[in-house]
């Protein structure tokens, strides 16, 4: 146990020497989730919106006022002709044109249905789909608020049928803010990159310096040599880890709902599984910038994509489906986001947990049996 500790402070001093892998270490993840943390927010905020009024009227100037009053549609341009909106749309200037036709105000007044046009640039679809159910909202009210008004000035008595009015209630997340479903998945995005590369290369380093043939040739047996480089980076990883939640929970002032030891255990597993696949790496890797390569573009991009942190998995086509089931990953960000927003425990995540120590313990074993194999 001795002979571990002292080769445990030996890696962190070695550490501590190399100011760049400091700063590497410590500062990129605080940047890291910082800037990702703004913007990664897919929440539609502001509309650029362009108005074709044909009618000119009080009535459809009272609706072109929801629009601006609704605090989401910036109207930019008023124009007056199809050739106006197909520039804009073309140009990307715009994401809407809102086209009134002409004797919109005749016929509301004549009580008959007055089409609407509305023309979208529907490149990202998703800023189109969240624009779309904006304006219905805001039509559908309009269109209450002239039935109302049509009704009371003929002082119409409508026999009213029974009627559904629902009520919402968004749980875990009350404002509905993309930010706080994708700052959890940063801090597991961030765990992984921090200790996945610095495993993948610290043992490759060791290499080409020669100081890992000085070890192999000391009485350390292979068990000292490999938890006194899994203790270290495992260490390192929890510091990072908690330097990121403080910045979660002080900075965005998203609230850890569910345990905390939890979920410091859960990392532990997500962390034991980088190392192996890290530890797996520098044993295929000749060069640390073999291993970083091999760590980014085998490992890490694939993760990134396909563990549902920014695509839903459920979209996905089901070949691709299958292969996100051995991405550890996926199950740890299910778990920060059940433990973060929700405040759920392990009678909910118990799966999730079960198969993410199982991923740990199977993949770290194999890894440090080859790597044995590679020292023998």
């Amino acid at each position: 146990m001795k002979t571990i500790l002292q080769f445990v402070i030996k890696e962190l001093l070695q550490v501590k020497r190399d100011k760049k892998m400091l700063v590497i270490i410590f500062l990129a993840p605080i940047l890291q989730l910082i800037f990702l943390g703004y913007a990664a927010n897919m929440d539609v905020n502001i509309i650029h919106t362009t108005i074709y009024d044909q009618d000119k009227t009080a009535t459809s100037r009272d609706f072109i006022k929801q629009f601006e009053q609704s605090g989401y549609f910036q109207i930019d341009y008023y124009v007056n002709d199809y050739e106006e909106v197909t520039r804009l749309l073309n140009l990307s200037k715009t994401l809407v044109a809102i086209v009134i036709p002409r004797d919109f105000e005749k016929k509301l007044n004549r009580r008959e249905t007055a089409p609407l046009q509305t023309l979208f640039e529907g490149s990202d679809g998703n800023k189109a789909s969240v624009a779309l159910g904006y304006i219905q909202g805001i039509t559908n009210k309009f269109s209450r608020e002239i039935v109302t008004e049509t009704r009371d000035r003929l002082g119409m008595k409508i026999s009213l049928s029974g009627s559904l009015t629902p009520e919402v209630r968004v749980w875990y997340n009350p404002e509905m803010k993309t930010r706080n479903y994708m700052v959890p998945g940063i801090l597991g995005l961030i765990l992984m990159i921090s200790t996945l590369s610095l495993m993948s290369m610290a043992v490759v380093r060791e290499r080409e310096i020669g100081t890992l043939e000085q070890l192999i040739v000391t009485p350390l047996k292979t068990y000292q040599l490999l938890l006194g480089k899994l203790i270290p980076f495992t260490l390192i990883g929890f510091i990072v880890l908690i330097i990121v939640m403080l910045i979660m929970t002080q900075w965005f002032g998203i609230v850890v709902r569910g345990n905390k030891l939890y979920l410091l255990f859960a990392a532990l597993l997500f962390v034991l599984s980088n190392l192996g696949i890290g530890l797996f790496i520098s044993t295929v890797s000749k060069t640390q910038q073999q291993a970083m390569m091999a760590s980014v573009f085998s490992v890490m991009m694939p993760m990134i994509y396909l563990s549902g942190f920014a695509f839903p998995i459920e979209n996905m086509p089901r070949l691709v489906q299958y292969i996100t089931y051995i991405i550890p990953l996926k199950y740890f960000i299910i778990i920060l986001r059940g433990i973060v927003l929700k405040g759920v425990g392990f009678s909910s995540l118990w799966l999730e947990t079960l198969i993410l120590f199982a991923m740990g313990a199977s993949i770290l074993f194999l890894s440090a049996n080859r790597f044995s194999k590679k020292i023998e």
